[in-house]
């Protein structure tokens, strides 16, 4: 089991990528801790992984807010005695708007749940993984991370910094370490979407073309087989590396 006894914490587990993370990670050997703003969700992605045989907690965390993800790190110590792996999955869209239409307040909210929380998550649990000298983190970005045709403004400034984290906290930590890869997904059958309302009209018509290139929508599970990866030893020379999961859309 490529995860025997290695703890994870996976931020928006409910549903999508970071459920079929939580369960992929858990089947490995992995003890899950599944944290969502969604609790009835997440609560029920552990009980699945439960009656398969995996070991999982839930917890309800905001990662917009500092006090929740402080809570999630010290309950997932206090229950399974450390972290050994972190996944920053929680992410919102936003509503196709190019910059000159982007609120402060819609800014602030998607840059607070993609970009805030994986520096505050990430600062957490460092510590744990200093004293060690061990420690792995995969951020969920996406190919709105590498091309700007995809998206509004706000949401891919947002998945531009999580790649420039990723590749900084790698190169600062890999003495002592730690590594921290991204994940790039193209499109992907969760319900992310839901998080999209009032689509401006301009931005979409702007993005529309690009639309069209796609090969073909994925399967949360074969984003979870690329983080199983990337917690696994199997990917131990791999840091601060984007892997780009799109089936050829960006090429």
């Amino acid at each position: 089991m490529k995860l025997k006894e290695r703890v994870a914490i996976v931020t928006g587990a409910a549903s999508g990528i970071g459920k079929a993370i939580a369960e992929v990670f858990a089947r490995a050997g992995a003890k899950v801790m599944a944290a969502d703003i969604n609790l009835d969700g997440v609560l029920s992605v552990v009980e699945g992984i439960k009656a398969n045989g995996g070991v999982a907690s839930a917890f309800k965390a905001n990662v917009a807010l500092q006090e929740d993800i402080d809570r999630l790190v010290e309950e997932t110590v206090k229950e399974f005695g450390t972290v050994d792996i972190l996944v920053n999955n929680a992410g919102i869209m936003d509503k196709m708007e190019p910059a000159g239409d982007i609120t402060d307040e819609q800014w602030e909210r998607i840059f607070a749940v993609n970009v805030t929380s994986v520096l505050r998550t990430t600062r957490k649990v460092l510590p744990i993984f200093l004293e060690k000298e061990k420690g792995n983190i995969i951020n969920i970005a996406s190919i709105g991370g590498i091309t700007a045709k995809l998206a509004g403004t706000a949401y891919t400034a947002s998945k531009f910094a999580v790649i420039g984290f990723t590749k900084s906290t790698g190169f600062m930590y890999a003495p002592k370490g730690i590594r921290c890869n991204a994940i790039a997904p193209g499109a992907v059958m969760t319900n992310i979407q839901s998080t999209m309302t009032n689509i401006h009209q301009f931005g979409a018509e702007r993005t529309g073309p690009s639309m069209a290139l796609n090969p073909r929508a994925g399967e949360p599970e074969e984003i979870a087989k690329v983080a199983l990866f990337l917690a696994s030893d199997e990917s131990s020379f791999v840091n601060a590396a984007v892997l780009v999961a799109d089936s050829g859309w960006t090429a």
